[in-house]
């Protein structure tokens, strides 16, 4: 597997896409193993010319040690959080399939769905399909907000008559 040089690396870790001929390595980079990492060292790199600056601050180092952990701590925990739409969004950079997982997820996400058939059973092709589910899910949505009955009233103190004065015909 063909690696990239350091510049690429750089670029790559600033969100720069990398040529065609290194899609195998960023599939590894992304999805091999130590992924979590990986992406948290990369996520750091962009932030390391911000770390200098605050070194640099004229000060006691005390503080500017304290800038650089607050900085740090921030950048890793947004670099967690985003962590999924990170890897999503650079394998579609690269052309690879967004939905590829590391190795480590897709494992637990296997056994999962064995161990959810071995209960449940396989789906049948007779569920229904996105576009159906969207509408039957809208059209609950909407019955729930047309007048409230009694029964939703007699559960809320109070309720019925603030509905009675926004309903009159009742």
């Amino acid at each position: 597997m063909k690696h990239p040089n350091i510049i690429q690396w750089i670029r790559y870790a600033f969100g720069g896409r990398l040529p065609d001929d290194l899609r195998d390595w960023v599939r590894h980079d992304l999805t091999g193993g130590h992924a979590f990492a990986r992406h948290l060292f990369r996520g750091m790199v962009p932030f390391v010319p911000i770390f200098v600056v605050f070194m640099l601050v004229p000060g006691p180092w005390w503080l500017r040690v304290q800038m650089v952990a607050l900085g740090l701590s921030l950048a890793l925990i947004y670099s967690v959080a985003y962590m999924g739409q990170n890897r999503r969004h650079r394998l579609e950079k690269h052309g690879l399939d967004p939905d590829l997982r590391p190795l480590r997820q897709q494992r637990e996400r296997d056994n999962d769905q064995k161990r959810y058939e071995a209960i449940y059973g396989a789906r049948s092709d007779n569920t229904l399909n996105h576009p159906e589910r969207k509408e039957l899910a809208r059209t609950r949505y909407t019955s729930s907000l047309s007048s409230p009955n009694d029964s939703q009233c007699a559960s809320i103190p109070g309720a019925r008559n603030a509905a009675q004065r926004e309903h009159p015909a009742r």
